[in-house]
């Protein structure tokens, strides 16, 4: 007779061995948690600013409430930089040229494409730029309205595409004044020539010449560009930006009832790679970024590894004198900085090998700085977090952690994770905190993929691993808006979320996938075959059904031979079935759309069997 058997299977996913090596485990999944041992599926997610999309992905999020306590976020794209405030977007990106210019148009009649004349303009295909005082001309209407250049027809003349058709053919027409917004950036990584030689601040035009971020020539060696990422940190109630591999920005929030443009800190360093305020002593820091030099009319060299810091409350003050206590230092172990965090006595900062601490300490030196760790580098410039005080972070084969020494974090998934990720992109790696679930969260690409699509889940509380599919590329804790706050890329464009906010388990309306998944397992060590002919499940259901699986095979590398799937509803008592085999393992999905589902221990009725 077939006893019923408790099946009790460990937290989290296991996958460093093989699915019937992690027999009494769960083995793989796709959006669910684990709440004391046990699985459920994730809440959904709905958009913030419906119909607001913006350009290009998000690759830096940043949630604060200024004085006026209206919940704000600041994040910024390849393409622009824009505030979240209440439910609505705005476009805040700098700009950083302007040029009033007379007789600057031309037409064809029956086309929406305008030529703009603007003499040695240094432009490119993908660049933005804002026309003010503009009046009408040909029936084309600039006033008002940004407009990406999407064809570069010479040195000193680009085109755009507007909206109505020209109804006149003309040639230097209409006036107006060009605000060229700050070059776009890469939203791949790329080749191309010296050191950050991305388009943020300069481009090539015909004469060749070119500015502080590219070489002598077109002809000089090629290196590998990396995506314009951005860092963001208050200064107050206001934010300080930057854009991997320019100079540096500040929003004030305060400026006026509606958000205004990001300015430049004109006295900064040019080019910096990331950013970071330190807490009370209130130093802007600058990570990977130019040499301070007393004769350069503009910053010195640029050092990858170089921290550099500013005046005490003073973002604009840079030089390092007897009237100030800015300055400087290179680190070592590595070629260059890649991200720091705030933690919690110091200021924890990667190089590609190795992690040191920055602590406030006054006086002469201002600044210590310790090496606490090697072969421990950061993968991407988002990639660490510090939750209660223990830093956790993504390296380039594993997971670590430092909480006065650096460990290696022990990760059930570690291998699959690894094989997954894709290595053209490590730079979008991307690190939040749910603390409503205790959760570390990582986005990543994974193979095949050019955008954040997967993630990976550590609950430092419970101490398992969960991993799974994911459209967001940022991520920001509940503190400001009252859920995580995430952008995303879907076939609608680009948004912001709200993201698992209450009673919603679906993606902004669509269906939102969630399984788990055991080990295999059987009977006297796979000695005999199991016959299955009774299910009472143990679960908390409300909204729809759950749909339960069990699939049976005759060994480890066998075809699987039975595939039962049974509904189960809020009053289901048990399911009885006819089910063989040496090995088995179980299969419990959502059944139905916005489905709230927890799953607790099964019981199933076994007994040995004669093989047939």
């Amino acid at each position: 007779m077939a006893e019923l058997r408790t099946f009790k299977l460990a937290p989290g996913f296991h996958r460093e061995s093989t699915q019937y090596a992690e027999e009494g485990k769960w083995f793989d999944g796709n959006r669910v948690r684990f709440r004391e041992g046990k699985p459920e599926n994730m809440r959904g997610y709905e958009t913030r600013a419906e119909g607001a999309t913006f350009d290009g992905s998000a690759r830096a999020l940043l949630a604060w409430k200024p004085a006026d306590n209206i919940s704000t976020a600041i994040f910024g794209t390849p393409e622009k930089l824009y505030i979240h405030e209440g439910d609505e977007l705005y476009d805040v990106t700098p700009i950083t040229e302007k040029a009033t210019l007379t007789n600057c148009f031309g037409t064809s009649s029956g086309s929406t494409r305008v030529c703009c004349s603007d003499a040695g303009h240094g432009r490119a295909v993908g660049d933005y730029v804002l026309f003010t005082s503009s009046a009408a001309f040909n029936n084309v209407s600039l006033q008002g309205n940004t407009y990406e250049i999407v064809s570069i027809e010479s040195a000193n003349v680009f085109a755009i595409t507007v909206t109505n058709a020209a109804n006149a053919t003309g040639s230097d027409v209409g006036s107006a004044t060009f605000n060229y917004y700050i070059p776009t950036g890469n939203s791949v990584a790329a080749a191309g020539l010296g050191y950050s030689a991305a388009r943020y601040q300069a481009t090539v035009c015909a004469s060749q010449t070119r500015a502080w971020n590219q070489p002598a020539s077109a002809s000089a060696s090629g290196l590998f560009l990396d995506i314009s990422q951005w860092s963001f940190d208050n200064w107050g109630d206001d934010v300080v930006a930057n854009r991997k591999g320019g100079g540096l920005f500040y929003y004030d929030s305060d400026a006026s009832t509606e958000p205004t443009r990001a300015t430049s800190v004109t006295t900064s360093p040019v080019s910096t790679n990331s950013i970071i305020v330190s807490p009370n002593d209130r130093h802007l820091i600058c990570l990977g970024t130019n040499r301070f030099e007393a004769t350069a009319t503009v910053s010195g060299a640029f050092d990858p590894m170089l921290v550099r810091w500013s005046d005490q409350d003073d973002r604009n003050e840079w030089n390092p004198t007897a009237a100030t206590d800015a300055g400087e230092v290179v680190l070592t172990d590595g070629t260059r900085i890649v991200g720091a965090v705030r933690a919690r006595n110091a200021i924890n900062i990667w190089t590609d090998n190795a992690l040191w601490l920055m602590q406030f300490v006054g006086g002469n030196f201002v600044f210590k700085f310790q090496q606490v760790g090697t072969n421990c580098g950061l993968i991407g410039q988002h990639a660490a977090i510090d939750y209660n005080g223990t830093t956790y972070w993504m390296g380039y084969d594993n997971f670590y952690v430092y909480s006065g020494s650096v460990q290696v974090l022990d990760c059930t998934v570690r291998r699959f994770i690894f094989d997954d990720l894709n290595t053209s992109y490590y730079d979008k790696v991307y690190c939040g905190i749910n603390s409503e679930f205790r959760e570390i969260i990582w986005l990543y690409v994974s193979n095949g993929n050019t955008e954040c699509n997967k993630y990976v889940i550590y609950n430092p509380e419970e101490k398992y691993w969960v991993y799974g599919d994911m459209i967001f590329t940022t991520f920001t804790d509940r503190s400001v808006f009252g859920n995580t706050i995430t952008t995303g890329v879907t076939v609608a464009g680009n948004n912001i979320y709200n993201n698992e906010p209450p009673s919603v388990f679906t993606g902004s309306g669509e269906t939102l996938p969630s399984f788990v998944e055991s080990g295999d397992f059987d009977i006297n060590d796979g000695n005999q075959v199991m016959f299955m002919n009774k299910i009472v499940p143990d679960y908390d259901l409300s909204g729809g059904q759950i749909k339960f699986k069990i699939i049976t095979k005759k060994y480890p590398e066998s075809t699987e031979e039975t595939e039962k799937e049974f509904n189960i509803f809020d009053n289901t008592e048990k399911i009885n079935i006819r089910a063989r085999g040496r090995q088995a393992k179980i299969r419990v999905s959502c059944g139905s759309n916005n489905a709230s589902w927890r799953w607790g221990s099964v019981r199933i009725a076994v007994q040995g069997d004669g093989e047939r």
